[in-house]
């Protein structure tokens, strides 16, 4: 067991003295009381004139220090707070990116605008982004013995409640790039670790699932969502495989989603309406202005090719839900809907033809034949919405190329998964893809629905209602390129709060 106390880091950087003659401070972060050894943070001086010459490292303190981690050496201006911690955050957000898939490129970039906490500011902001460096060099660095009790030390003080806001607050902060690049560098982390316990015998005890958070503004909601696939509940497997280099393939990606929803106010003369519709959907790869999904891979194209087998075989989107709840239950008079998409369109044509062959020499045959030729019209993706009582449920399928199933709670025949034209074979590159060719799918508002509208009392007028966003994504796996027996389905679950102010 360890101690589950980890101390305030930014309450450190300020209690450090500004008139900083030399040596180093040291902050321990966690400890294991099995063994008597501790996880610390240390700054450490190295040159006595101004400017200050400063690093900042993680040790492993038993009788000796071993360092984990250390930072480069970094000039200030003084030894006062607003430096100290600027600089200690730009030299957190490099470790962070320097163990993601990106490690070997060189790191240049600028914060914009980094707010560093006020005096009575809780500093959470900036403890996350330490503790975070803290769990992937325990993930990598940390002797073996003492790794498991130093990851779900820090791991329970990440997840907690106030962490939740201080990380929207540092994923707004860093910017849609540098956001990806953590993202991509934390969930590489987490796939490692669950592997590694994986392959020692062990549960998947990943320290984070999901993350999202939203974002309202402009009129517009915005919803990221982040997920490691091996952190992705499991639904459907069939046919379950040792193929070390599929599983590499399949488990060393994450789902990356952006929802964003352009809502509406109009005020009447004796009502409200509220409506909400779609702008964009992207399940995948992350575009602006839509809602995508993608299941981008979190390691090197040259280590995926030689590990898996290269970016072909990987999960991809099979469904998505929303649902929509204000949480003003009693202002709420009514709830309207758009239309679904439409139902497959069949159309059958007959054509009969006459056929006569003449047999030498004692005999005339007359064959005749009746050609019917059916065609049938089906959209990949298949829009619906739905209404539970005041809720609004928006609901997006993906249906197979041949019988038309539902592929996320289906599996293809035997056949077909070694037919080579079946339609999820080289699913990224032929013509008729229901995919963009990274693998992911982007969802228009002016393809799937025209919204969805609440009428709510005027005694709503002035107030700020709480919107509740729940969401549900699916990812499946069939062949693509291999010959293989394995598929499976994924599912992940995210929950958000938005605020909307009813007012035009």
């Amino acid at each position: 067991m360890s101690s589950a106390c980890v101390p305030d880091i930014w309450l450190w950087i300020r209690s450090l003295p500004e008139q900083w003659k030399g040596g180093s401070y040291s902050l321990q972060i966690c400890n294991s009381p099995s063994t008597n050894q501790s996880l610390d943070l240390i700054v450490s001086r190295h040159s006595e004139p101004q400017p200050l010459s400063l690093s900042f490292s993680i040790c492993s303190e038993f009788h000796d220090p071993i360092s984990l981690w250390s930072s480069d050496h970094s000039r200030v201006k003084s030894a006062n707070t607003t430096d100290l911690s600027a600089r200690f955050l730009h030299d957190i957000i490099c470790g962070v990116l320097r163990y993601g898939p990106y490690s070997n490129s060189r790191l240049l970039f600028r914060l914009p605008n980094v707010q560093i906490p006020g005096p009575g500011d809780s500093g959470n902001m900036f403890n996350l982004a330490a503790l975070t460096l803290a769990v992937l060099i325990c993930i990598y660095e940390a002797p073996s013995n003492l790794r498991r009790v130093f990851i779900d030390t820090v791991s329970i003080q990440l997840m907690r409640e106030e962490m939740q806001d201080a990380a929207r607050k540092l994923m707004r902060t860093l910017g849609s790039n540098i956001e990806e690049q953590w993202m991509r560098s934390v969930n590489l982390g987490i796939t490692n670790w669950t592997m590694e316990n994986l392959r020692a015998g062990g549960s998947s005890p990943s320290p984070f699932a999901v993350f999202s958070y939203a974002v309202s503004a402009s009129r517009l909601w915005k919803v990221q969502v982040y997920c490691p696939v091996v952190a992705m509940t499991v639904e459907h497997p069939s046919h379950p495989t040792n193929d070390e280099k599929l599983l590499f393939s399949l488990n060393y990606q994450q789902l990356e989603g952006v929802i964003q929803l352009v809502y509406k106010v109009s005020v009447k003369e004796n009502w409200i309406d509220v409506s909400v519709k779609v702008d964009n959907i992207s399940v995948g790869s992350i575009t602006c202005l839509m809602m995508t999904c993608d299941l981008i891979q979190l390691v090197s194209e040259s280590l995926m090719a030689k590990q898996g087998y290269g970016s072909d075989e990987k999960h991809f989107p099979s469904r998505v839900s929303l649902q929509l709840t204000p949480m003003a239950q009693p202002d709420i008079l009514s709830l309207s809907v758009s239309r679904s998409t439409d139902n497959p369109a069949h159309e059958v044509g007959v054509d009969t033809g006459l056929e006569a062959s003449l047999a030498v020499p004692a005999s005339i045959g007359i064959g005749v034949s009746a050609h019917e030729t059916v065609t049938r019209t089906l959209k990949p993706w298949k829009f619906e919405h739905s209404v539970h009582a005041d809720t609004a449920a928006l609901s997006w399928f993906l249906h197979d190329g041949a019988g038309g199933r539902e592929v996320f709670s289906s599996e293809p025949h035997r056949l077909e998964l070694f037919r080579p034209r079946s339609w999820f074979r080289n699913r990224y590159t032929n013509p008729g893809r229901p995919f963009t060719r990274s693998g992911g799918v982007i969802f228009a508002g002016d393809e799937y629905g025209e919204g969805v509208c609440w009428r709510m009392s005027p005694a709503a007028a002035g107030k700020t209602v709480e919107w509740e966003i729940r969401g549900r994504i699916w990812v499946t796996y069939w062949p693509n390129k291999k010959r293989m027996l394995h598929t499976e389905t994924r599912r992940v679950e995210f929950r958000e709060l938005l605020q909307l102010t009813i007012a035009e």
